[in-house]
């Protein structure tokens, strides 16, 4: 149920606190944002795609291993859409605060690009998310090495990208950690960052737009992330440059 070739969505959010709904609402928030999508299916210990019965009850009861919810999926073997979640404990999280984070894994094709604003949107909206992003797995791997997670770690991050600070670092939840290709920042994030400056921000304005809470789903190139296009690339850079605080950068 794995491919290397997919789009990558992760969001951060408010642990979650006992009852708490939002793991179901993640869920129904993604079968409303695709038509047609059904998450009524689980991977078994053999990869084996097996139905899931009373599936929002499942999902309430969370994980047999701590907080989140084990994985969903659609039961398509050849265009597999996951999704789960789990507890980032509070010593690798910003500010010491535990976070409940969201993955999915979406198909790397023409029609689920279109749909993955509006997927990250749904999933973010429904955690009530401080920041989130989508992209490509091949795009993620190079952003993903941008984190330094230990002092003794001094391989240079690829393409001359910015060092980024490990998540546990950032004093505040909400500062984003990292871009990706299309980026939910939430209100307080974007405040944290500075985002938007009606004239500093024109470009990323003209591919934004505004959610119903106040936060923002930003695209940073029409096509997905491909870092092997130099103008992707330099869009990355500017995007860097410009938010300074993203990544823990300024209290380097």
């Amino acid at each position: 149920m794995t491919s290397h070739r997919r789009f990558n969505l992760i969001v951060y959010a408010p642990a979650l606190v006992r009852d708490d709904g939002r793991p179901v609402s993640v869920v129904h928030g993604m079968e409303r944002a695709v038509p047609g999508l059904r998450l009524e299916w689980t991977v078994s210990d053999e990869g084996v795609c097996t139905p899931v019965s009373q599936r929002d009850a499942w999902v309430s009861h969370g994980r047999v291993d701590g907080q989140g919810f084990p994985l969903l999926c659609n039961g398509d073997e050849s265009r597999p859409v996951t999704v789960f979640g789990w507890e980032l404990p509070a010593d690798s999280a910003p500010g010491g605060q535990p976070q409940f984070e969201v993955h999915a894994h979406l198909p790397l094709e023409a029609r689920w690009s279109l749909a993955a604003g509006d997927v990250l949107a749904a999933v973010a909206e429904s955690a009530r998310a401080f920041w989130g992003h989508v992209t490509p797995s091949s795009a993620g791997l190079d952003i993903a090495r941008q984190t330094k997670n230990r002092p003794d770690d001094l391989e240079t991050p690829p393409r001359g990208l910015p060092i980024l600070r490990s998540p546990g670092a950032l004093r505040l939840p909400e500062i984003p950690h990292r871009l990706g290709w299309l980026n939910y920042w939430s209100a307080s994030a974007a405040r944290a960052i500075g985002f938007p400056d009606a004239t500093r921000d024109a470009e990323l304005l003209s591919r934004s737009r505004r959610m119903e809470r106040g936060g923002w789903i930003v695209r940073l190139t029409d096509s997905p992330l491909d870092l092997n296009n130099p103008a992707h690339l330099d869009a990355l850079f500017r995007v860097y440059e410009r938010f300074p605080e993203m990544g823990g950068r300024l209290s380097r």
